[in-house]
């Protein structure tokens, strides 16, 4: 089934009139398109960024975002979380704890603001070497994964992409446990929001991001490696390529990172110990 060739439009998607070119003539069309909707993240009644998101799973969203941007370390600095409609987008209101909030007025001092290509307004090149590596992940994780995990959570993305499958447009990002068991996925039409998403969906069931690993239908970027890394996954698979910036993250947090995964086939950039050694 192509995008667009549905008879109902899930969850962040709308119906809309078009015209399809087919066979040589026009004919009038009704398409599932994705929608995109801008999103207000407010902390303690600061504005602190808009982001364009899918409108489903805001709280996952919210949640995941403020933690990998580093705006609280836990979860539990986060009291309180309204989802609110306005006239021109979606607000999501939180109130934190008061050393986050402290943390969160500094950094606004240091820059004028994230958004998700990483790095956008930030003011000095001396954040990138302060800010973004935190500290490796543990080297002696007891998590071994064998290959064909991989290949096994990457192949059962597919049929949890609803929303893809309908508009053909988003990006998803999920949960495998050791055997490769695809146990959570999140979409947006973002891939930085999907990874944020699946982030605050594991947060909220108390589900330990170490003893799995992460698959995401995108390139892995500098951003998406750090928010992997942030979120304590020991692996990162990409069904696309990295960058030289993400590989070089990937190999001073600790993360194994992992890309093309697709068709039976992976490519290890870093940390290859947390794979089982094949027999020669």
């Amino acid at each position: 089934m192509n995008a667009g060739e549905v008879f109902f439009a899930p969850e962040g998607a709308s119906r809309l009139p078009a015209a399809c070119w087919v066979d040589g003539r026009l004919e009038a069309a009704t398409e599932v398109v994705a929608d995109e909707v801008p999103v207000a993240l407010v902390y303690n009644g600061i504005s602190h960024a808009v982001m364009l998101a899918s409108p489903q799973d805001l709280e996952d969203f919210a949640v995941g975002f403020s933690l990998g941007e580093r705006i609280v370390r836990h979860a539990r600095d986060i009291h309180d979380l309204d989802v609110e409609e306005t006239c021109n987008g979606i607000a999501i209101e939180m109130r934190i704890a008061s050393g986050a909030l402290v943390r969160l007025k500094e950094s606004r001092r240091a820059r004028t603001g994230k958004t998700g290509c990483g790095l956008c307004g930030v003011e000095s090149l001396a954040w990138f070497e302060d800010d973004a590596f935190d500290p490796p992940l543990a080297s002696a994780t007891p998590v071994v994964f064998e290959h064909a995990a991989l290949h096994r959570a990457m192949a059962a993305m597919a049929a949890r992409q609803q929303l893809h499958h309908a508009t053909g447009a988003v990006h998803a990002a999920g949960w495998a446990d050791r055997d490769g068991s695809l146990l959570c996925v999140r979409e947006d039409v973002g891939r930085h929001n999907a990874l944020d998403k699946l982030v605050g969906a594991l947060v909220a069931a108390q589900v330990d991001s170490a003893a799995g690993f992460a698959v995401v239908t995108s390139r892995a970027s500098f951003e998406m490696v750090q928010k992997a890394a942030r979120a304590a996954f020991p692996l990162l698979a990409a069904i696309s390529a990295p960058t030289a910036l993400a590989v070089k993250l990937a190999e001073q947090a600790g993360l194994t990172l992992a890309g093309f995964v697709r068709g039976g086939r992976h490519v290890l950039y870093t940390h290859p110990q947390r794979l089982a050694r094949m027999p020669v």
